[in-house]
């Protein structure tokens, strides 16, 4: 089945990611599944945070994948594969200063526009179902001031957009982007990178105590972060904050 078949809408949810992984668990969704809400009262974000956004305003989505196959090492791919699916779409509306922050925002300029969860469902090595967690800001102006770089489309064209009409674009890419990470994995992260934020120039990171300045080099396959102070570092996610 292709991504977003069925599209499940839903009126208001703690988490869509939570909604659909007690799916998968009650055998109730098969892949391709999409739930969308029009309000999320929980949603989760990377590293435990909160995802909270404007009922009826926002694209907010979670689709169900089964990759049926072994566990990779680097599953990092997949993320790249989803991340540059909403790449593609955002880019269509918002235009060229679109980019993916490593690993799966979306910005546009120095501004989060969305983000990306993924969890996954392993036993033993057989990699049975990926959960993937969309939030994008489509309508929303007004954001809580403690998130400290949000923007919306809304903001951007100025005009008003349909979200539901906007995540079924968004299905479409997905479903390119799981048959290019089927096919075609290793094109992926060499698209990734081209368009990563960030990248060729100097930024101010924090890693532990440690504050420093680097220059973004790029993304490895598994995930990591590749920067040049006087020698290339790299860094898992988690163990780096942008400032």
């Amino acid at each position: 089945m292709p991504i977003g078949e069925p599209l499940v809408i839903l009126p208001t949810v703690d988490s869509t990611n939570k909604y659909a992984m007690q799916q998968v668990h009650a055998h109730m969704a098969k892949h391709g599944a999409a739930y969308f809400a029009m309000e999320q009262t929980s949603g989760k974000g990377q590293r435990g945070k909160t995802w909270e956004t404007a009922p009826g305003q926002n694209i907010i989505l979670t689709v169900v994948t089964s990759p049926q196959c072994l566990f990779p090492a680097d599953p990092f791919i997949f993320n790249a594969a989803m991340a540059l699916a909403c790449y593609e779409f955002y880019k269509k509306w918002g235009g060229d200063e679109t980019s993916i922050k490593w690993p799966n925002d979306i910005y546009w300029r120095d501004r989060k526009a969305g983000g990306i969860l993924i969890e996954n469902i392993v036993n033993g090595r057989d990699w049975n179902w990926a959960i993937a967690g969309i939030g994008i800001n489509v309508n929303q102006v007004s954001f809580d001031p403690a998130i400290p770089n949000p923007v919306s489309l809304r903001q951007i064209r100025g005009e008003v957009l349909d979200p539901l009409a906007l995540t079924k674009e968004l299905l479409s890419s997905l479903d390119q982007y799981w048959s290019f990470w089927k096919n075609d994995p290793a094109s992926l992260l060499d698209q990734y990178n081209n368009i990563l934020y960030g990248k060729g120039r100097k930024v101010k990171l924090k890693s532990g105590n440690r504050v420093f300045e680097a220059t973004v080099k790029g993304v490895t396959a598994a995930g990591q972060l590749v920067v040049f102070t006087a020698v290339e570092e790299y860094f898992n996610f988690g163990d780096l904050i942008w400032l």
